[in-house]
């Protein structure tokens, strides 16, 4: 599909910089066959059915982004995918100054060794002593917040605990399952006495979430792969709640994919471990979900291409016309909608 066909208005000053408080007063936009409703997320509860499972991604972000020097060169590094236990992938920014085999001096003691220069520019960093890469990063890393914040302020000490969800557990993501950014306990336990049920997997989000689409037809667009977990005990779960009449709602994208990956044609979920690049467009069969939660997306990105193949395109380009409209706030910090195709 040509790329344009996800294309739309969005201006700048919808795109939040800083969450919601309290994090479930963000709006929620319902989509469903009777049309928009403009809600909060604490009015969730009334929006769903007992019966109904969502599903969670408990991934942590880790401090990924990184600053440092080779020789008098300035070298940018953002990690996003980890290939062994001391070596991870990364974007490099600058990275016409860097060779295979060159060291980076991140400061605070962190040294890493850059080699495997791959095609999309990224380098392959090997970090240097015994330390575990995580107290590394702790040192001398910074959250990985999105470009379009990014660009606009600075990361401040706010964000070390405004870009985790509630659920973080499992370190690894260079981006949050911002969806979940929204739930607190009382939500959770309000959501709970409706008889709607949670579940949790682990994927862990790579900074190819934020790259552009720069091809002019979909086909011709790669996904970065993402590593993710789905256990036996969760699978039985899901697969419980779809053979109890519930729907099986992911919270945020993320969950959705690795949903989508490890479910069988007949929608059964099986046990799941190990990488997935899937790239949902308009015509994919969803196989277990039924219904998303996720946040507003940018403009000709994988995200909205993904949410036009569950709801329609055409739909959804009406619907984020409504939120534009009515100062819905887009993007990782932003609003919320829940889409029940």
């Amino acid at each position: 599909m040509n790329v344009d066909l996800f294309d739309f208005d969005l201006p700048p000053e919808r795109i939040a910089l800083r969450p919601a408080s309290p994090r479930d007063g963000a709006r929620l936009l319902v989509v469903n066959d009777a049309g928009l409703h403009d809600r909060v997320v604490r009015d969730l509860p009334g929006q769903l059915r007992a019966g109904d499972l969502l599903v969670f991604n408990d991934t942590r972000v880790i401090p990924a982004q990184l600053k440092g020097r080779r020789g008098d060169a300035k070298i940018g590094a953002t990690l996003h995918k980890r290939e062994g236990p001391r070596r991870w992938r990364a974007f490099v920014r600058n990275a016409k100054r860097l060779r295979d085999g060159d060291a980076i001096d991140f400061g605070e003691g962190v040294t890493a060794t850059a080699s495997d220069r791959a095609a999309d520019g990224s380098f392959a960093l090997e970090f240097e002593g015994d330390e575990p890469v995580e107290l590394l990063l702790d040192r001398a890393g910074r959250m990985p917040l999105p470009p379009y914040i990014a660009a606009k302020r600075p990361t401040d000490a706010r964000d070390a605990d405004d870009y985790q969800t509630m659920f973080a557990a499992e370190p690894g993501a260079v981006a949050a399952p911002t969806a979940s950014l929204h739930f607190t306990p009382d939500l959770l336990a309000r959501l709970e006495a409706a008889g709607v049920r949670h579940a949790t997997l682990t994927l862990h989000v790579g900074a190819g979430t934020f790259l552009p689409v720069k091809a002019e037809d979909t086909d011709d667009h790669r996904m970065h792969a993402e590593w993710g977990r789905i256990d036996r005990s969760t699978a039985d779960r899901l697969n419980q709640a779809r053979a109890n009449g519930g729907r099986v709602i992911p919270v945020g994208t993320t969950s959705l994919r690795l949903l989508e990956s490890a479910a069988r044609e007949d929608g059964v979920v099986e046990p799941f471990e190990g990488d997935t690049s899937i790239f949902i467009t308009p015509g994919y069969r969803f196989r277990a979900t039924g219904g998303l939660m996720t946040n507003f997306h940018l403009p000709r990105s994988t995200l909205f291409m993904l949410v036009s193949a569950l709801m329609g395109r055409e739909r959804m380009l009406g619907a984020y016309a409504h939120a534009v409209a009515h100062e819905y706030r887009f993007y990782s910090y932003g609003d919320a909608s829940l889409l029940l195709p």
